[in-house]
């Protein structure tokens, strides 16, 4: 993907971007991401959100930030939602609406069908449709007047499933930020200081999962493949887990218990969120998505690969947009692995081939990962693609200045 000539600005915007929470995760970063394009293109952004701990980072990106719970899933709320929406429209004379997620875009919807203005929906994820009441409440992000999508592979599966013209769908992949995820930025103290928070050595190989811990993110996978790495007697490797809990699940309860059962104690760690993510990927011998449900376009992966890390990823995890591997491409080309998603003898047997490669073998994958993502993620190829996108839907021109 390559940056488009900036086209000629008529107005600055006005956008309210309406997002759950502001705690971690996909939409969250997206909506961060959103805003410094925004403020950076001469742009006006409002974030209504329940906010969280990414509520700094609005500001610092020049954002306003504007207080509503419209992460409840209360019907009620939900409705009561819709009318602030509208009124904020209304009064700050917004030019559309921008939602990451399911339960705001049902009040978002109806905000935009009351004031007239466009919905755009960002999805960053597949979700399961364990039912017709879910599929119909999933339905909503299908809805918006313009669709963004982070990867290929997830706009396939919309245009599939909800009968969504493929001219409503725009693929708009997550940007990395290559100042901040430089390899050559990594001073040995800090890199020493991680790899003691996560009680490993220099000899160790450290498996870095990075996730919050849900089910769907498939760290059980990842445990399995660490009982499978053990018991075929392979030394010094680590499992690290890095992620937040998963809310009100108690998923991560049964990862230790499972951790605890199978006797790997000594090759796991489940270490929670951590602040210095550069550091955390510079720490890695690999970092793994072990996915089991669409995740479209992962960000730690581009990430990772930014860090000039090898990556291994499910099919379900990562794409061929975002991971290079063989046998699409020749081994001299590919950036990781990918492997079938649940099947940890896969992801055991991907770790053993990579492990197995000598080390300036490894190094090099890493180095074509951060030339992919240098090339391909950009931040001045995704803002462009974003505002033509706002473009076309208000009728005006918009310059990415």
């Amino acid at each position: 993907m390559q940056a488009h000539n900036a086209v000629t600005q008529l107005r600055p915007l006005t956008v309210l971007v309406v997002v759950p929470t502001l705690q971690a995760g996909a939409a969250e970063m997206g909506a961060v991401d959103l805003v410094r394009i925004l403020t950076a293109a001469g742009h006006h952004a409002l974030v209504m959100s329940r906010g969280g701990r990414l509520e700094p980072r609005i500001a610092a990106a020049g954002g306003e930030f504007i207080y509503v719970d419209v992460a409840s899933k209360n019907p009620a709320i939900m409705a009561r939602n819709a009318a602030v929406i509208s009124r904020v429209v209304r009064n700050r004379k917004c030019d559309l609406i921008h939602v990451h997620g399911r339960a705001p875009a049902w009040s978002a919807l109806v905000a935009a069908k009351l004031t007239r203005v466009p919905l755009v929906t960002s999805w960053y994820k597949g979700f399961r449709e364990q039912n017709a009441l879910k599929r119909l409440y999933n339905s909503v992000m299908a809805r918006g007047d313009r669709i963004i999508t982070v990867s290929d592979q997830l706009a396939e599966m919309i245009s599939e499933r909800y009968r969504v013209p493929a001219d409503r769908i725009d693929v708009v992949p997550a940007s990395v930020d290559l100042a901040l995820f430089d390899p050559s930025l990594m001073s040995a103290e800090r890199l020493e200081q991680m790899r003691r928070s996560f009680g490993v050595t220099a000899g160790d190989k450290v498996v870095l999962v990075v996730g919050r811990m849900l089910r769907r993110k498939g760290h059980h996978v990842a445990v399995q493949a660490a009982r499978r790495l053990k018991d075929m007697g392979l030394k010094d490797f680590i499992f690290v887990f890095v992620g937040e809990s998963g809310g009100n699940s108690s998923y991560g309860g049964e990862i230790w218990d499972h951790v605890l059962a199978s006797g790997l104690t000594d090759v796991v760690r489940l270490i929670g969120p951590v602040d210095d993510m550069p550091a955390a990927y510079a720490a890695a011998s690999v970092v793994v998505s072990a996915a089991i449900q669409t995740e479209g376009l992962q960000r730690t992966i581009l990430e990772a690969q930014a860090m000039e890390r090898p990556v291994v990823a499910s099919d379900l995890g990562a794409g061929p947009d975002a991971v290079l591997a063989p046998p699409i491409v020749p081994e001299d080309r590919m950036t990781g692995l990918r492997f079938s998603a649940g099947d940890d003898a896969a992801l055991a047997a991907a770790l053993i081939r990579l492990f197995s490669m000598p080390p300036a073998q490894q190094a090099a994958i890493g180095v074509r990962g951060r030339q992919w993502v240098t090339e391909h993620f950009n931040q001045p190829a995704v803002s462009d693609l974003t505002l033509r996108l706002y473009s076309g839907l208000v009728g005006g021109k918009i310059a990415a200045r």
